[in-house]
């Protein structure tokens, strides 16, 4: 036991690495599965690239245990082994420190955005490297006073600050936290960050109570081997209760495989609860069309939307109308209920307004400052100027070569022959609703053809969301 508790590769060691390449392939799982499985596009911009340091800064603090603490029985020492490379520099400031500092970044973000009501003034890749400083400077201060012995330990002097730092970003996260508890948010941000809080301040206290062991007593060869074990598997552990989705992607948060409820969310409207009837009203479905009518007031016809949408889609120009669409949601939100409005908010500006967002509309830089650096991301106008732009250019571009076009011939056609049908049923005597019909949809070549859970635009709608 002596031998393995110093140089590695004890039973109980295998077992605690074994559960940590099973806490790893787990993170991995949850961080990938729902692009993979529900094809979501990758996001851009700090919603997608803090999850991603997240998962590599879980990835070193594991690794840094593994290595610094001998789990693996190595016969030679290489140079890559040294301890202040594992035990110093990954375990803090690429490690433990990486990661609290990635999600104060988020709840940086969460304070500005649902508190203030603004977007936050730093932009996340200044805020996380000005927040991870003393982390460097502490690494490189430890490194060139060179404390750590053979076996990667630093004596009773050292723990303590160490120790410290860890406990000030605990104590940064719960501040954080505090300030943003009363927020009723809709997609468990408040629950993950208190998790993550949890179990981070039971690592420290884990950690502590390892070192002191193993700095104290390091003649005792079992107390040495199980606490490194302890170290090891609290590691895991943290890692996999601090990574979450919803705080950066509240979306794809719905999308875990862990949750019971297998509702599908392919847009933030339904997510949110934002009423959106898929009912066409009658007199929609049978009224004539004028070319002449303002755009704006055609675009309430709902069937004449989906139809202009198809059309832009297939001109590759359709983000002015998924704009519109998300614009008529979020004015759908009660002005009191500010939470939601914030989150259809931030939803709009990360997919059309902010540079670079996945389907950039194209709107005057003016403008979109405007929307980019309002004090209230909750207002009712806050794109009404934005909407302005972009029913012009449309009038003026997509418009015109929409009522020549074979997509508005169909609407027409649909329209002409959902009036005929119901004259048909008006001069029968069966005027009963299409639910109460005695054929049956795949029978019936008209609802086969134009019923809205079949009509094409239904189906290009569910695949855009």
């Amino acid at each position: 036991m002596a031998a393995c508790a110093s140089k590695g590769g004890c039973p109980s060691d295998y077992v605690a690495l074994s559960i940590a390449l099973l806490s790893m392939i787990l993170l991995l799982l949850k961080a990938t599965l729902p692009y993979m499985i529900h094809k979501i596009p990758r996001p851009k911009g700090s919603s997608f690239w803090l999850v991603a340091v997240q998962v590599i800064a879980s990835l070193n603090l594991v690794l840094s245990i593994v290595m610094a603490l001998n789990i693996l029985k190595f016969i030679n020492r290489h140079w890559w082994r040294s301890c202040y490379l594992w035990a110093v520099w990954i375990e803090g400031p690429l490690g433990f420190g990486l990661l609290l500092s990635c999600r104060i970044t988020q709840i940086f973000q969460l304070y500005y955005i649902f508190v203030k009501r603004r977007l936050p003034p730093i932009r996340s890749y200044i805020f996380l490297p000005l927040i991870l400083l003393p982390w460097i400077a502490g690494a490189t201060f430890i490194h060139i006073r060179k404390p750590l012995n053979h076996q990667c330990h630093m004596g009773t002097v050292w723990i303590i600050p160490v120790m410290g730092l860890h406990a000030l970003y605990v104590v940064a996260l719960i501040a954080f936290t505090g300030a943003v508890h009363h927020v009723e948010f809709r997609f468990h941000e408040l629950k993950d960050l208190w998790r993550g809080i949890l179990v981070s301040a039971a690592s420290i206290g884990i950690w502590v109570a390892a070192y002191v062991m193993n700095e104290v007593r390091e003649d005792i060869p079992w107390l040495e081997i199980a606490s490194r074990f302890s170290l090891l598997v609290m590691s895991s552990a943290l890692v996999l209760a601090f990574f979450s989705f919803s705080i950066s992607q509240p979306l794809v948060s719905l999308m875990s495989l862990r949750k019971k409820d297998h509702t599908e969310y392919r847009t933030m409207s339904q997510a949110l609860g934002i009423p959106d009837s898929r009912i066409l009203l009658q007199r929609e479905s049978t009224s004539i069309l004028d070319p002449n009518e303002p755009l704006d007031k055609l675009l309430l016809n709902r069937r004449f939307r989906q139809s202009f949408m198809e059309f832009a889609d297939s001109c590759l120009a359709g983000e002015s109308l998924h704009f519109y669409d998300e614009v008529q949601h979020f004015d759908k939100i009660p002005i009191q209920d500010s939470v939601r409005r914030i989150y259809m908010a931030r939803h709009i500006i990360e997919k059309y307004i902010a540079a670079g967002a996945p389907m950039e509309v194209n709107i005057s830089h003016r403008i979109r400052q405007e929307i980019l650096s309002t004090n209230d991301l909750s207002h009712t106008d806050l794109f009404k100027n934005a909407l302005g732009e972009l029913l012009q250019l449309m009038k003026l571009n997509l418009a015109k070569d929409y009522w020549s076009s074979m997509y508005f011939m169909k609407l027409k056609e649909d329209i002409r022959m959902r009036a005929v049908d119901q004259e048909l049923e008006h001069a029968s005597g069966w005027n009963f609703p299409p639910r109460l019909s005695s054929v049956h949809c795949s029978d019936d070549p008209f609802q086969h053809e134009h019923s809205p859970r079949n009509s094409g635009c239904h189906n290009h709608d569910s695949e855009l969301r």
